[in-house]
């Protein structure tokens, strides 16, 4: 008999399935960790609604069913429970998609009490009850609970709510494989992007070589073909180049990109203190070593050494460097034991190592060391066809740097494309950075590109050897750099009678013209002249 007020039997049974159904739905809203979600859920079913020691049996890599998540299971009891498909009653609600009720787990055959053994169960009659976990019409697992048959809960009820249960289990699963299946795909395109990233920093102008020009590319070609090597590498090229650019490229496209680059100019070490800075000290090595020191070698264990200038080295240092890049081996000034050092070589000159062997100022054999991979960096006056690319790249970093707005007209990147540049890419960029912070207006104009270029053409001037006394009458002195000749039309005919009366030879005909070589092409190129006239 209900007392006045008080709810009914199945009014609280209806409370309490309202319970469970809402607080398991709002799990799948409050977290993307499925086994949180599945877990909670399970809690729910053992403790309002008396479903105890509830299971998720899932197949493994192999197909074998395993508990993958469990409320009221041990550790061991977890691992005890594996299943073939079809073995036992949770093998065989996987292998038909059938749910099964099994009243009496003592008087079914079939039920095999893999994960729970009897002596563990309740005294009396102890019910199992097993459901598929389906998905678009895929078994994915079973949920299995135990249930005691004397309970007041209808069975039917019971049922309802575990299919429920079913339900918001197969979603939780199912919204995790897609998290992963999403995270795996942006996995994937992380690697692919970072793979497109690492080749483009060896291919394009990631280092700041900017260029299209053939003799650019067959430079950097090469250095590409021996970046994943740890073959030594000469450098060859005019001041101002890009040496450390290059090499600096090469590093950053090898193995050793995450490990020091160090870069030593051989020119600006003092003889005497070579051997302390390349392969550092120990302490009271001499007067001063208060402490030991790493000298450059050591600095870049792992990674490389950028040798520059490497053709003013003393001689007795040449000795000395021969023998660590035999060995691999260097030794601190005042220490008693080698060290084992782990360094890719790259040097770099702009003189004629050659030249210097047969002067006896390089050695022979060390040339033979650092000659490995001779690569040859191109002069500016080489790729004229870069100027342009540079000058907008070089104007966008300064811009950048001194927090300026300045851009370059279409006559005055003309000129400055038409130039010679005897101090290569580092003069180009001096020349630039100069004419964007002197520039009074946003747009730098031929105008100052021509006082510009007069005050280089001075100081080249100052600094050049006087011309030979016997140069020919029709033969202007020989300049570094010459100031900016703007092209004429009517220059076109002279041009072509020059040409013809050199039979070709364009140095001839430069010369006969009053022009630099580079002139000479590039007015050739503007004019449209055929290169067979």
């Amino acid at each position: 008999m209900n007392t006045p007020g008080m709810p009914t039997r199945p009014e609280i049974l209806a409370d309490e399935e309202l319970l469970v159904i809402r607080e398991a739905s709002a799990l799948l809203g409050k977290s993307l960790d499925q086994r949180f979600v599945i877990r909670e859920i399970l809690h729910l079913l053992s403790e309002l609604l008396g479903l105890n020691r509830g299971r998720v049996a899932m197949p493994d890599a192999d197909g074998t069913l395993c508990i993958a998540y469990a409320y009221g299971l041990s550790p061991e009891e977890i691992k005890s429970g594996r299943y073939q498909v079809g073995e036992g009653v949770t093998g065989r609600v996987m292998a038909s998609g059938q749910m099964a009720i099994i009243q009496d787990v003592d008087a079914e055959p079939g039920f095999v009490f893999r994960a729970v053994e009897r002596d563990r169960l309740p005294e009396g009659t102890v019910s199992f009850i097993a459901l598929p976990i389906e998905q678009g019409g895929q078994v994915l697992g079973v949920l299995g609970v135990h249930r005691l048959r004397d309970r007041p809960r209808p069975l039917a009820r019971d049922l309802h709510i575990l299919k429920i249960a079913t339900t918001l289990i197969a979603q939780a699963i199912r919204l995790n494989r897609l998290i992963q299946e999403r995270t795996a795909r942006l996995e994937s395109e992380n690697r692919e992007l970072k793979q497109a990233l690492n080749k483009d920093l060896g291919t394009l102008s990631s280092f700041g070589i900017v260029g299209e020009s053939m003799p650019l590319r067959r430079a950097l070609k090469q250095i590409e073909q021996v970046a994943q090597t740890d073959a030594t590498v000469l450098l060859l090229g005019d001041s101002g180049t890009g040496k450390e650019l290059f090499a600096r490229a090469l590093h950053l496209s090898s193995a050793r990109r995450d490990s020091p680059f160090i870069k030593v100019n051989c020119g600006a070490i003092p003889e005497n203190l070579f051997e302390s800075e390349l392969f550092g000290y120990e302490k009271g090595a001499f007067t001063g070593a208060t402490s030991s020191r790493a000298g450059y070698f050591e600095q870049a264990n792992g990674g490389s050494l950028f040798l520059d200038e490497i053709g003013d080295m003393p001689l007795a240092m040449q000795v000395k460097l021969l023998r660590v890049l035999q060995e691999s081996t260097i030794q601190r000034v005042g220490a008693r034991k080698e060290t084992r050092i782990d360094v890719r070589i790259v040097a770099a000159t702009n003189q004629d190592l050659q030249l210097l062997v047969s002067q006896g100022k390089f050695r022979l054999d060390l040339f033979y060391r650092v000659n490995v991979i001779p690569v040859r960096l191109p002069t500016l006056q080489e790729r004229p066809e870069d100027i342009r690319h540079l000058v907008r790249y070089y104007l966008n970093q300064i811009n950048q740097s001194y927090q300026r707005n300045v851009s370059i007209s279409a006559e005055a990147l003309e000129r400055l494309a038409a130039y010679d540049w005897p101090g290569n890419v580092r003069q180009l960029r001096n020349v630039l950075e100069r004419l964007a912070l002197l520039a009074e207006s946003r747009l730098i104009g031929a105008a100052e590109v021509n006082a510009v270029v007069a005050s280089e053409s001075q100081n080249e001037a100052a600094v050049r050897p006087p011309p030979a006394p016997l140069s020919p009458p029709h033969m202007p002195p020989p300049s570094a750099l010459r100031a900016y000749l703007p092209v004429q039309l009517d220059e076109r005919e002279h041009i072509v009678q020059a040409l013809v009366h050199s039979h070709g030879n364009k140095s001839r005909a430069a010369q006969n013209l009053g022009l630099t070589l580079r002139q000479l092409n590039y007015r050739i190129q503007r004019l449209g002249i055929p290169p067979n006239c």
